[in-house]
């Protein structure tokens, strides 16, 4: 694995390579290449360039939408920004439900940042996150703190109508559109905050480069807010499509809305029980227009695209319920148990071996899309195997 200081871009090594035959300027700041330059890169580097940090500290901020629903922001914080930002799951399961979750299992997941620290110098784009039901903003930290590391500003903001709370407590509010609406409120903010002389983010913001990430439910949302002029290119993680349209609400909806004719990235498991990759998001990518990008990880179920399974000894949410003595009442929900387990369990794969691939694919995918890098790194099929898992990889 790449150290955390990868901080040379692959891309400018490819471009390096491929100039390097071309006379440089006498002024050029950059060394003219000897014998030992580098005229080809490993491709297990490449495979996991984006796996780890970036050079930015991460910076992290909570704030609230006027409408209601509370916003999580990651961002490249100053040089020097130190700490640990760690949430609890039982926080957001409702009071009466987490009076019952006495259990020792853990539940808490942590990441390096600096909770309402200062930005980095510069002007960053803007990543918009969308979670899954039973989610909740701070479900994908491992993602969303990473791609802060590596230069972009992350905005994730609560859903009512699918929150963790509100899915056990039966208080969910909204529908599928007014997910969309909280998405784009999140954009709203962030672009306003931007330009707020008295915000910390004041100068920071580059709105005009916008991609939005969704996992589940959430990918529904991202491909209906796609439709937005401002949002650049979309990833879609363990969604896709359910009878020709986006799955805004999960599997039960059904929409007609065609796919936006934006660059698009579906990456699923080949164990996701949930949302099935060879009935929703392989079709969303063969309806989708070109450019699009396909990654199908073997073993990985529908949570390794969350936090989720690090809690409960690694059984996830219904480890921690078990634990807590409530196996029984499990058992009489069955889908309750299948969502909490899903990519958790066998037969899927740890997400240790998940997370470094998830965070490189969209973090390489992002950054392509905003030129911060030239040229694709580590996105072609010439990396499928370079993984502790197979990855099936389809581009048009």
């Amino acid at each position: 694995m790449l150290s955390r200081r990868f901080a040379a871009p692959v891309a400018a090594l490819l471009v390096l390579a491929a100039c390097s035959d071309a006379q440089q300027s006498t002024n050029s700041t950059a060394a003219a290449p000897t014998d030992n330059s580098p005229t080809t890169i490993d491709i297990a580097e490449q495979a996991l360039a984006y796996s780890e940090y970036g050079d930015f500290p991460v910076g992290v901020t909570t704030l609230q939408l006027a409408k209601g629903p509370k916003v999580e922001i990651w961002y490249p914080a100053a040089a020097g920004t130190s700490g640990t930002e760690t949430y609890d799951m039982r926080d957001f399961v409702g009071e009466g439900i987490r009076a019952i979750l006495t259990g020792d299992a853990p539940s808490t997941y942590s990441y390096p940042a600096g909770r309402d620290a200062l930005l980095a110098d510069g002007s960053f784009p803007v990543v918009l996150f969308s979670h899954g039901v039973a989610g909740m903003r701070l479900q994908s930290s491992f993602l969303t703190s990473n791609l802060a590391s590596w230069g972009m500003i992350v905005v994730s903001v609560d859903h009512p109508s699918r929150a963790l709370e509100n899915f056990l407590t039966g208080t969910a509010t909204g529908d599928g559109g007014d997910s969309v609406d909280d998405m784009l409120r999140g954009l709203e903010l962030i672009t306003t905050l931007g330009a707020d002389a008295t915000s910390r983010f004041n100068g920071h913001v580059d709105a005009e480069k916008v991609a939005a990430v969704g996992h589940s439910a959430g990918g529904g949302t991202v491909l209906a807010a796609a439709a937005d002029r401002r949002i650049d290119g979309y990833v879609s993680l363990a969604s896709g499509v359910f009878r020709g349209g986006p799955a805004v609400e999960g599997a039960t909806t059904t929409t007609t809305a065609p796919l936006p004719g934006k660059p698009s990235f579906f990456i699923g498991g080949s164990v996701d029980a949930l949302a099935s990759f060879a009935t929703l998001t392989q079709p969303a990518f063969e309806a989708a227009p070109s450019p699009s990008l396909l990654w199908e990880i073997e073993g990985a179920g529908h949570n390794a695209f969350d936090d989720f399974c690090t809690f409960g000894n690694g059984t996830g949410i219904i480890g921690v319920a078990e634990a807590s003595g409530l196996g029984a009442l499990l058992d009489s929900i069955p889908q309750l148990r299948s969502l909490g387990e899903d990519g958790c369990v066998p037969p899927a794969i740890p997400v240790d071996i998940t997370f470094p691939i998830i965070n490189h694919a969209v973090t390489a995918w992002v950054r392509n899309l905003f030129g911060i890098d030239t040229e694709a790194v580590g996105l072609g099929d010439d990396v499928a195997g370079a993984y502790d898992t197979p990855v099936t990889i389809t581009s048009k």
